[in-house]
């Protein structure tokens, strides 16, 4: 059972230093959960238990000598994991029957210090903070840090929201933090790189070979803004935090040391007059207002008081499905910024109110051209801010005391002195507050957008063109010619079309994610520490950053002198996040472990070559159960095929499944775009995988094919080449369609 209790230490002995546990006694104060004591009504016992006011506690092993360096008498601890056992010396003590066992994995405590005034008799709280280079695994510590990298919290599967961020301090170690809570507002108020943050009663464990800190119970944080000289003051949620001179000397330290150590941003993010095509940026901005176009995308519009040199793409709503003021005044056009907010993002968009302060991170300036535009005329920007978390994608509000805030009001307050706003529209959203704003208006948008091209043939069938209810009645197998628009697509998430084809059994999976991809290279360190030892390859090994292990490459003996972007390099003992970094500088690298002292490649469910940023996968079926000496003479070229059929492993290819939903006028067809999506979206399924580009590539073709929030009327037509088929499932023979030889046109997916 789980079992927390609070205590205060009362006093305490230690009977062996090191080598026998420490005896000392505690005085209830509480009981979470349950209490651990438990006795029924009808228990003679229980009116005599409950007169115990303390209770031995035993700590055992090295839980027992940490505390005796840590603890104080008067200390108020948090106690867990447990166990509860009957104490011999109730008659001598006169304590409680039973007394506390501390031993065992799940053992842990808080310390929270006090010091008792002797003058007074009142205590003050104080604090042990624990630098991160001091860090021990299952420990209940608090810590300050610098906030390096941080993502925004995002949902969970469950009911918690999770924000994850890596700080460091001046110890220079990293340190990453997991955090989970119900409530958004409990999560740290992080708004840039540099800011200070403090941890109370979090949780250290390794993970992945790096200490990591996790929420536990009572966790609380506070943060500060990481600026030299602005205010120290508290971001929190709650309403009770202790906080005096000391800690204010601490972060004033952090700051300092940050400051040294150009860890924070001269410039947090990039204005609207510095932002260029195809930029991935972070925006400070006001919010003007805004309209939902459907569940899964939102409208922004905002500026942040400077003019764009491009020209900004006009997302137009009906006035009653806009929350706020309309900002359409021809001398406005290119002041405003129309932001399309995707995905998780949809459900903070949703809480956000006109007049609040805001900033974007990982927007993507995305330049879009409309049809028949010339290529000397400049292309229009839309900003899009993509579902997903990577890179820190996200978006929050702001104070309106915020510092970073100052720039942006004397600009915008400068710019309205100079266009005149007879209106005030913006000024008046300036300092109106946001409560006040868009209360009662309609969501019901309508939209206006750019008329879309279509896609094109490149098949050689003189077919005529056939309604989709004249296909559906047709024999397969045929090929048809239809004009058709998209009524939906499946899956929504882009990312989730990706998958992995055997071409030789035609087996098809989902392509692993980075988290599980590294518990199999941790399954590997578990395994031999022994080097490999082959007669064929060459061998020398290099510290890791943890002391505790090497790493160890192998060489083709026939490939030494060889340049070594053209070299086959086999690493022993490494992560992923270690392989990543070496494949940055090597082309061709193969994660392989040791079994008694023979080289074996790892589960090939990871991948078993890294080429630079891309990732090649075996499948398990179809390649060798052994691993075989690489055949390295007489290969002119080491791509991802010659370096498979060396290893003898089946190269999986990288293929897009999507299913689209095909609407005429006529009815309706569900078809697969798979064997030809390379070509339909030009790009190959390698390269989408590997580069964030070509996925945004792909989002914005599926973004103009169903323009988010539009009606069929407002979607563009499509020509399509369908096949028809049959496939036998479940003893029952099915029709099937794929859409085959066809490409969208260039202008629809191309960049200047």
């Amino acid at each position: 059972m789980s079992v927390l209790l609070f205590v205060h230490v009362k006093a305490f002995s230690l009977l062996s230093f090191f080598s026998l546990p420490l005896w000392f006694s505690l005085i209830i104060l509480c009981y979470f959960s349950f209490s651990p004591l438990c006795f029924s009504e009808e228990d003679p016992k229980k009116s005599s238990a409950s007169q115990h006011a303390s209770i031995n506690v035993i700590f055992f092993g090295t839980l027992a000598k940490d505390f005796s360096r840590s603890v104080s008498q008067g200390d108020m601890v948090l106690l867990a994991g447990f166990t509860i056992s009957k104490s011999p010396t109730e008659q001598t003590d006169r304590l409680h029957p039973c007394h506390l066992e501390m031993s065992g994995p799940d053992a842990c405590l808080c310390v929270c210090s006090s010091t008792v005034s002797s003058s007074s008799g009142s205590s003050a709280h104080r604090n042990i903070y624990v630098p991160l280079n001091e860090l021990k695994p299952r420990r209940i510590v608090n810590v300050y840090g610098v906030v390096t990298f941080f993502k925004q919290p995002f949902p969970t599967k469950g009911t918690d929201y999770c924000s994850t961020l890596k700080i460091t301090d001046q110890s220079n170690a990293k340190v990453g933090c997991t955090i989970f809570s119900e409530r958004l507002e409990d999560h740290p108020k992080i708004f840039r790189i540099g800011d200070v943050i403090r941890l109370h009663r979090v949780k250290t464990q390794m993970f992945n070979g790096s200490m990591t800190l996790l929420t536990s119970l009572g966790w609380s944080t506070v943060t500060f803004d990481g600026m030299l000289d602005s205010p120290v003051e508290p971001r929190t949620s709650s309403r009770t935090f202790h906080f005096d001179e000391a800690d204010k000397r601490v972060v004033e330290a952090l700051r300092q040391w940050a400051s040294s150590q150009s860890l924070l941003a001269s410039e947090p993010t990039v204005p609207l007059s510095s932002v260029q095509p195809k930029m991935y940026f972070d925006l400070t901005c006001q919010l003007l207002a805004k309209a939902c176009m459907d569940s899964r995308c939102m409208l922004l519009k905002v500026w942040d008081g400077t003019k764009c040199e491009h020209p900004l793409i006009n997302v137009t709503v009906a006035p009653d499905a806009l929350e706020g003021e309309p900002t359409n005044s021809q001398d406005r056009e290119n002041l405003t910024a129309n932001i399309l907010v995707y995905d998780n993002h949809v459900e903070v968009a949703r809480t956000l109110k006109p007049g609040m302060f805001l900033r974007l991170y990982n927007l993507h300036a995305v330049p879009q051209r409309a049809p028949g535009q010339p290529h000397d005329v400049p292309c229009h920007l839309g900003f899009h801010l993509h579902g997903g978390t990577s890179y820190g994608r996200g978006l929050c509000s702001i104070p309106s005391d915020n510092p970073d805030l100052l720039t942006l009001k004397s600009q915008a307050e400068k710019l309205a002195s100079e266009k005149e706003v007879n209106d005030g529209t913006l000024l008046e959203v300036w300092y109106t507050p946001p409560e006040a704003i868009g209360k009662g208006l309609k969501r019901n948008p309508r939209l206006t957008f750019f008329p879309f091209v279509y896609s094109g043939l490149t098949c050689g069938h003189t077919l005529q063109q056939r309604s989709l209810a004249h296909v559906k009645r047709c024999t397969p197998p045929a090929f048809h010619h239809v004009c058709a628009q998209v009524k939906s697509y499946k899956p929504q998430n882009l990312y989730q079309c990706l998958k992995l084809f055997c071409p030789q059994c035609t087996t098809i999976k989902e392509v692993p994610d980075d988290e599980f991809i590294a518990q199999v290279f941790q399954e590997a360190l578990r395994g031999s520490c022994q080097p490999c030892s082959e007669h064929w390859a060459v061998t020398s090994s290099v510290d890791s950053i943890q002391l505790d292990r090497a790493i160890t490459m192998h060489v083709s003996c026939d490939m030494v002198l060889e340049n070594t972007q053209s070299q086959l390099l086999f690493l022993q003992g490494v992560t992923l996040d270690e392989t990543c970094v070496i494949s940055a500088a090597h082309k061709n690298v193969v994660p392989v472990r040791s079994e008694e002292r023979r080289m074996r490649l790892l589960d090939l469910s990871a991948p078993f070559l890294f080429c630079e940023r891309k990732r090649y996968y075996g499948c398990k079926q179809c390649s060798q159960s052994s691993f075989v000496e690489p055949e390295v003479s007489g290969v002119e070229v080491w791509d991802e095929h010659n370096v498979a059929k060396a290893l003898g492993v089946q190269l999986m290819q990288y293929v897009l499944l999507l299913k689209f939903e095909l609407e005429d006028e006529t009815g309706t067809v569900e078809a697969l775009l798979w064997e030809d999506a390379e070509r339909f979206f030009h790009a190959s399924s390698a390269d989408i995988a590997a580069s964030q580009e070509m996925q945004d590539k792909v989002q914005t073709i599926m973004d103009r094919l169903q323009p988010p929030g539009s009606s069929m009327a407002e979607r563009p037509w499509l020509e399509l080449c369908l096949i028809a088929y049959t496939v036998e499932e479940d003893g029952r023979t099915q029709v099937c369609y794929q859409i085959t030889n066809t490409e969208t046109r260039e202008d629809l997916w191309a960049r200047p």
